[in-house]
């Protein structure tokens, strides 16, 4: 009995989240590819925080025409973070279960 093959998995991230990285690229045989998407994802939700930041400072001196623009990018700077909590914890949790494991 043969095992069918496992299909590509798609994108769970929200759109823009990891732009410029190819779904391929983590799939070869070097971890150097892995941790530059890792590097990539939290380059970004940096720089979304920091977009976060200078807009919040725009609207208190009151140089921001929308406030609907801080909004916006304070909500996905929260959400962004969320999300590399999220993959942080599982990723610790999948490597105390393998630590658990008997050899």
């Amino acid at each position: 009995m043969s095992v069918p093959a496992i299909s590509t998995v798609t994108s769970v991230a929200p759109a823009g989240y990891l732009d410029g990285l190819e779904a391929g690229g983590a799939t070869g045989g070097d971890g150097g590819a892995f941790g530059a998407v890792l590097a990539s994802a939290v380059d970004g939700v940096s720089a979304k925080q920091a977009t976060s930041s200078e807009l919040a400072l725009k609207a208190v001196t009151g140089d921001l025409e929308d406030i609907h623009d801080y909004t916006i990018a304070a909500t996905e700077a929260a959400v962004a973070l969320e999300l590399t909590v999220a993959l942080r914890n599982k990723a610790v949790d999948a490597f105390n279960e393998i630590m658990r494991m008997q050899a």
